[in-house]
């Protein structure tokens, strides 16, 4: 049985129009610190090559300088800048805007991080427990998932490491920084879907290459960036454990400049350069 339509007076009606619309949120910044790399998972591949030549950036490109070990700086469009796994260093140009830092060596964070620098993004939580970051900073929307590491006397500290993800211009890129154990689901969960990932390939203080190996297939980045390499000599045992499954592409300066719309179509590793010789391994 259909429910009776009630008889509402034309100005209660007109209260409750009114009242409806006020009620509704209105947008705000917040709105775009949803993550879009959480629903990204069945996008369908596109098939153009990265682009590496280093020009003016278009407002769907981002450029990525290897600055050292760890450490890589990102430039938005819209002029926010970043320097990942900070130790003091963050090459050339003005002061980032964010600075991120893990601490499971000083060639990854610094005690005295400059004054200036708006926001100071630690890995792990001086207080204990997990750190929690979701900020947007400009045009770029920056995220952790934690992961734990082991200390210098093989203990294990949980939620010592933050893997950060940076969501720019369509592309989502995460930085694992001192990983130190395979992912589980519910960090994949958290994860979401990579476009490119910053992976530590030194084989022994971080992840065996092994694990490294089958971390990168699961997480399905189309672009693939070897840092925190122990010299060639690790960084060959890694390309050559990734197998003919992924394409391989030297670069000869150490800033590319990447975009959505021109992802390879097939999982490449892309090795890049560092820009700052002289600084010693971990």
């Amino acid at each position: 049985m259909a429910l009776p339509r009630l008889a509402v007076p034309r100005r209660l009606l007109s209260m409750l129009l009114f009242v409806a619309c006020f009620s509704v949120p209105i947008a705000t910044s917040n709105a775009a610190t949803v993550s879009r790399c959480m629903a990204m998972a069945a996008a369908p591949p596109l098939a153009s090559p990265v682009r590496y030549v280093p020009a003016a950036l278009g407002t769907n490109e981002v450029q990525i300088t290897y600055v050292t070990h760890a450490t890589f700086r990102f430039e938005s469009a819209g002029g926010t800048i970043i320097a990942t796994d900070y130790a003091g260093i963050a090459g050339a140009g003005r002061l980032p805007d964010v600075v991120t830092m893990n601490h499971a060596h000083e060639t990854h964070f610094t005690y005295f991080p400059d004054p200036e620098i708006k926001h100071v993004l630690r890995g792990w939580n001086p207080d204990g427990g997990p750190a929690h970051h979701h900020l947007k900073v400009g045009d770029v929307l920056i995220r952790n998932v934690p992961t734990d590491i082991r200390n210098w006397i093989g203990e294990r500290e949980k939620d010592g490491n933050s893997i950060f993800i940076f969501e720019v211009a369509g592309l989502c890129i995460g930085h694992l920084g001192h990983l130190h154990h395979e992912l589980a689901p519910e960090d994949l969960a958290h994860i979401g879907q990579l476009d490119i990932v910053m992976a530590p390939v030194d084989g022994s203080f971080t992840l065996d290459h092994a694990s490294m190996v089958r971390t990168l297939r699961v997480l399905r980045a189309r672009l693939i960036i070897p840092m925190h390499a122990f010299g060639p000599s690790s960084l060959a045992a890694f390309v050559q454990r990734m197998g003919t499954e992924f394409a391989l592409d030297y670069t000869d300066k150490p800033t590319v400049i990447v975009s959505a719309g021109k992802l390879p179509s097939k999982p490449t590793i892309m090795v890049i350069p560092e820009g700052s010789a002289g600084f010693s391994w971990d």
